[in-house]
């Protein structure tokens, strides 16, 4: 039986369950830093058995000043760009990565709606995956209500996941969103 979240989140059960191996055949484990998905994408990612092997933890840092406290981004980048930015994404992703103690680190931050934020579009998302000698990252204008832009950002998360375990398995740069992964 499907879980009712992945479920309701548009996610491709067996994507995820092959995403979850990946990451055991790899050695890799991963923490997220999220925040317009308020955990979401931890919350996926444990519906597979067996994800305690390579989900390290994750933290919501929803309230801007919790992007400091928890991630460790910028407080200066937060006063001059706001909480939305493709910094802000590649700073919540290293912080969860060397807080957690994973070897990959996802970050994400957005406007879900109903109102623009930091000049910001509603369906505005950067999402980022940090390795440490390595970044995929993601700038995503995603149109529909809050839980439809919550739901495509969770996806496109697991997405760019997936394309690191790609890229390990071919040895070579692999490119994140293809066909096939959770949630494409």
């Amino acid at each position: 039986m499907t879980d009712p979240t992945v479920a309701a989140l548009g996610v491709a059960p067996d994507a995820l369950q092959t995403l979850i191996s990946d990451l055991c055949r790899t050695g890799q484990t991963v923490a997220t830093a999220e925040s317009l998905t308020g955990g979401l994408v931890a919350a996926v990612l444990t519906t597979v058995p067996g994800s305690s092997a390579v989900v390290r933890g994750g933290f919501v840092a929803y309230a801007t000043e919790l992007k400091h406290a928890l991630a460790g981004v910028d407080p200066e980048l937060l006063a001059r760009e706001g909480a939305v930015h493709p910094e802000v994404a590649r700073q919540l992703a290293a912080g969860a990565r060397l807080r957690c103690g994973a070897t990959l680190g996802l970050g994400l931050t957005g406007v879900a709606g109903p109102d623009p934020q930091d000049g910001r579009p509603v369906g505005t998302v950067f999402l980022c995956l940090d390795r440490g000698d390595r970044r995929w990252e993601s700038a995503e204008a995603f149109a529909g209500d809050r839980a439809t832009i919550r739901a495509a950002s969770v996806r496109r998360a697991l997405a760019l996941l997936a394309g690191a375990c790609r890229a390990d398995r071919r040895g070579g740069p692999g490119e994140p969103g293809e066909p096939g992964e959770p949630g494409t």
